[in-house]
């Protein structure tokens, strides 16, 4: 006597194949998870993309709005 009798070993090919094998609604979901976990992966290896200096720029060309705007009300107070 094994650890394991023939009915045992059975049951877990039963579930292997069910969840692994054939064209089934569960092994398409298997391989979803799959592909999932490969993409999580992939986007972890990759670096952080640059910030765009677009965007950088057109805070500044707001921030220079403002000061010009500033500046023509000081001289219209004056």
């Amino acid at each position: 006597m094994g650890a394991f009798s023939i009915w045992h070993w059975l049951i877990v090919l039963v579930v292997v194949l069910v969840l692994f094998g054939g064209k089934g609604k569960i092994s398409g979901l298997m391989g979803d998870v799959a592909k999932g976990i490969k993409s999580f992966k992939k986007g972890m290896a990759e670096e952080p993309e640059e910030v765009a200096e677009d965007s950088v720029k057109s805070i500044d060309h707001e921030a220079d709005k403002a000061a010009k705007a500033e500046k023509a009300k000081t001289k219209e107070e004056a």
